[in-house]
């Protein structure tokens, strides 16, 4: 169970995988500036881990994320000390690098998205590689809904590359809710569980990435993200050729070829 004192628990069910579990459920884990500031550690953190392969972010309780704490009492550290509109700022280019860090992260992030995931949270989820939705999941852009501009915390780069431009316009420009099954349909997540089960298969999609090589783990996502942008054809084959190569020489092809050998055999 998380700790009730800490807003963010992170768990390792095997040194391979860590599971950052939001923790504020009595705010469906809305972001206060502490929780801000404890995923910017926890994701230091786990890109420093060289045993960690896969990171599973999800929340307690009924919610993923339910967005920016707006009755949040603490003052932002990184504000201090600076007048609006530096301090607003600082603080959204706070929140904002998350979904950076999300980004370029080695591991691959797997968002068991459990239940309403709106605003930053929707952009959290957005952000990361792979998205699980419990049948009780709903996704909101919001932001345009509080008086700002829909784009916010990544959502027009991330999102436009995910369903395409055009629901994507649709979803940041009304900020109408998303349910789970609709969510598939635009292909923003890839899966629906059943409510109480989002962990669990995101923890499954887990296991299965932790039995590939980590070099071909690391560079899939590196390459997948990079080739988004690509200019041409020839660009992302580039990309991916030197990536093979690289695979190619880590030692682990040779491990998994003499595997494969090996199960032929017997």
């Amino acid at each position: 169970m998380p700790d009730v004192s800490s807003p963010l628990e992170l768990t390792r069910p095997r040194p391979e995988i860590a599971v950052l579990t939001l923790n504020r459920p009595d705010k469906l884990n809305a972001l206060s500036a502490e929780l801000v500031e404890d995923l910017h550690s926890a994701l230091d953190a786990v890109k420093a881990d060289n045993d960690c392969q896969v990171v599973v972010l999800t929340g307690a309780g009924r919610g993923f994320c339910a967005g920016l704490d707006l009755t949040d009492p603490d003052k932002p550290a990184v504000s201090a000390g600076l007048e609006a509109p530096r301090a607003g700022m600082r603080y959204q280019e706070r929140i904002a690098e998350l979904t950076v860090k999300l980004h370029r992260l080695r591991q691959p992030v797997i968002a068991a998205v459990n239940g309403p995931a709106y605003g930053g949270g929707f952009a959290l989820a957005m952000a990361s590689d792979i998205r699980v939705a419990a049948r009780s999941a709903r996704f909101c852009t919001q932001f345009i809904k509080l008086g700002i501009g829909g784009c916010d915390i990544g959502v027009s780069y991330t999102l436009p590359r995910i369903i395409g431009a055009g629901p994507a316009f649709d979803l940041i420009l009304t900020a109408r809710t998303v349910e789970a099954e609709e969510a598939l349909r635009l292909g923003m997540v890839s899966r629906i569980a059943e409510d109480g089960a989002a962990l669990q298969d995101a923890l499954e999609i887990a296991e299965t990435l932790c039995g590939y090589g980590k070099f071909g783990l690391e560079s899939t996502k590196q390459v997948l993200w990079a080739n988004l942008d690509a200019g041409s054809l020839e660009n992302a084959l580039h990309v991916e050729n030197r990536s093979q190569i690289l695979a190619g020489s880590s030692g682990e092809m040779r491990a998994f070829a003499e595997a494969f050998a090996h199960r032929k055999k017997s």
